[in-house]
């Protein structure tokens, strides 16, 4: 297997060296337009949310809001601080995080199996899919009641709730993307005559990854809201506490200190997989 990978990228290499001039300054062109393309998204990114700073600053700093409702960034930068260095924020972040891990988890695992079986048996997905669809329409905060009736207040809440955010987005791009392989990659792999298990993992999988690798990020995502959502309800630890409890001590610099790390974990999370996505996708940026 690793000889063949290995002779697979030498062989690869040899055909991009060999490739007439035409083609490889084509090659060159599509690669500084990716990197301009890049560049040009950075910089767009940033004139917005420095003018939101900026004005936030001025009106801080003015007292055009009193400081108890919109602390400035300097209080809020200091208050960041020092609940990094008392390890206040990095304990409930950790609990947060282990909360979130665990309930995508189940989530995904569930929603994998219920979209890769809506989209292999049709019989299956008539008996499941309407009631599937009601179930996807409730959200959280109306699980939240029953839920806490029947498990608690204890993890086993949060668990369950964090699992049914994450796994109807991850159902469905499973279901969708199944259904939606090409019929021509299926008729090929018959006239090969493919066994059952061979077509699903030689065509319907691979062809069905991208739209299931968007759905387990939305996933990610929901869950990540989910969190913050169970906790800010019921919770007595985690992110969504410490802004519950910071409002309720009227602490705005809590709040606004544990609202920045949300935001700031939330986009990590999810940057990490958009490279995960671009590391396990790269054929297609080089296949088409």
């Amino acid at each position: 297997m690793i000889g063949s990978a290995a002779q697979f990228t030498s062989n690869r290499r040899a055909e991009r060296e060999a490739e007439p001039a035409p083609l490889a300054l084509k090659r060159q062109r599509k690669q500084a337009a990716v990197t301009h393309e890049s560049v040009r998204n950075f910089v767009l990114a940033w004139p917005f949310p420095l003018a939101v700073l900026a004005f936030w600053y001025v009106a801080a700093s003015r007292g055009w809001v009193a400081a108890q409702v919109l602390p400035s960034p300097e209080t809020v930068a200091s208050t960041f601080a020092d609940l990094f260095r008392s390890g206040e924020l990095l304990a409930n972040l950790k609990i947060s995080l282990w909360r979130v891990l665990g309930g995508f988890a189940a989530g995904a695992l569930c929603g994998l199996c219920l979209g890769v079986s809506m989209g292999l048996s049709s019989t299956f997905k008539d008996y499941v899919y309407p009631l599937f669809k009601a179930f996807a329409q409730i959200p959280v905060l109306g699980w939240l009641p029953l839920m806490m009736m029947l498990v608690g207040i204890d993890e086993a809440l949060k668990i369950i709730l964090i699992s049914k955010a994450a796994l109807v987005p991850i159902a469905v791009n499973t279901y969708k993307g199944i259904q939606n392989v090409p019929a021509g990659y299926v008729e090929v792999a018959r006239v090969f005559r493919f066994t059952r298990l061979q077509l699903l993992q030689k065509v319907i999988f691979p062809a069905a990854f991208p739209p299931i690798w968007n759905g387990i990020r939305y996933g990610f995502t929901h869950a990540w809201l989910a969190l913050v959502v169970v906790e800010l309800l019921a919770s007595s630890e985690g992110l969504g506490f410490m802004i519950v409890f910071g409002r309720q001590l009227f602490q705005l610099d809590v709040v606004m200190a544990a609202v920045v790390m949300v935001g700031i974990v939330g986009f990590s999370l999810d940057k990490i997989l958009a490279l995960t996505e671009r590391r396990l996708l790269g054929w297609r940026r080089h296949g088409f």
